[in-house]
């Protein structure tokens, strides 16, 4: 798969592809996907927290998703120019915020690590551990696409 940008599509094809997850319905028809009972993506419901710094309205759009730490928060959020965002509900929280208009400011490439690394920071150990024994027995022959159907 090319180093194309993110959409939202692949928020989701991403989050359900990792192992053991269900995915819920929030009380508006919002997807959280969750690992062992826990949220690892959630799609928020407009907040009064998140809203348009011009207009006031509240966002839409808003996807959270956790992390690992606080300096993996912080990493994420420090630069103004990064899609990625906190509000003050979320200080102390272990996650990002990213409007789904702005992913495609990311690659692909960064949006699956994002998801996979905010995944493992939910899993338990022994999920976590089956899945990157997984990982590492995977060649590039099997992730290359086959020429002429061979």
């Amino acid at each position: 798969m090319a180093n194309r940008p993110a959409h939202v599509a692949d928020v989701c094809r991403i989050a359900s592809s990792m192992p053991h997850i269900t995915r819920l319905e929030g009380p508006k028809g919002n997807a959280i996907y969750q690992v062992g009972g826990k949220s690892f993506v959630f799609f928020r419901t407009p907040q009064p927290d998140a809203t348009d710094p011009d207009t006031g309205e509240r966002y839409t759009d808003v996807i959270m998703i956790w992390v690992e730490s606080e300096s993996d928060k912080l990493a994420l959020i420090q630069d103004p120019a990064s899609p990625f965002f906190s509000t003050d509900h979320f200080d102390g929280h272990p996650s990002v915020l990213v409007r789904a208009s702005r992913l495609s400011e990311i690659s692909i490439t960064e949006l699956t690590e994002l998801i996979q690394d905010a995944w493992l920071s939910r899993a338990s150990k022994k999920r976590a551990a089956a899945w990157f024994a997984a990982q590492q027995s995977v060649t590039p022959a099997d992730v290359e696409p086959r020429q002429n159907g061979t």
